[in-house]
């Protein structure tokens, strides 16, 4: 006789829109969880998609400007970028600006 897994077999992943996995205490709860969750991993999709863009940009950005004789960073801009993720994020959003600016120089 075989046995079959059951949500309370540890070796199971639930379905992602159980109470198991969305940590909802009923359905009706999981499954909104569920949408909202595939909500985000689109929006994720997205962000990381205007990254790579952001990224591609800058780099024309620096070769343009080593190419007619300056640095390849602009210190003064990157403070500005700064500013406009503090002002629009608050603390967390300086974090994500020197992340996104980290990942937009390359390699120094």
């Amino acid at each position: 006789m075989t046995s079959t897994a059951t949500t309370t077999d540890p070796q199971r992943t639930p379905a992602p829109d159980t109470p198991e996995r969305t940590g909802a205490r009923t359905e009706e709860a999981a499954g909104t969880i569920a949408g909202a969750r595939e909500r985000i991993d689109a929006l994720d999709d997205r962000i990381i998609g205007l990254v790579q863009e952001r990224i591609a940009v800058s780099a024309v950005i620096q070769q343009t400007r080593i190419a007619s004789g300056g640095r390849r960073v602009n210190l003064s801009r990157e403070m500005e970028v700064l500013d406009h993720f503090r002002g629009a994020l608050g603390k967390p959003g300086t974090a994500l600006a020197m992340t996104l600016l980290e990942l937009c120089r390359g390699r120094i």
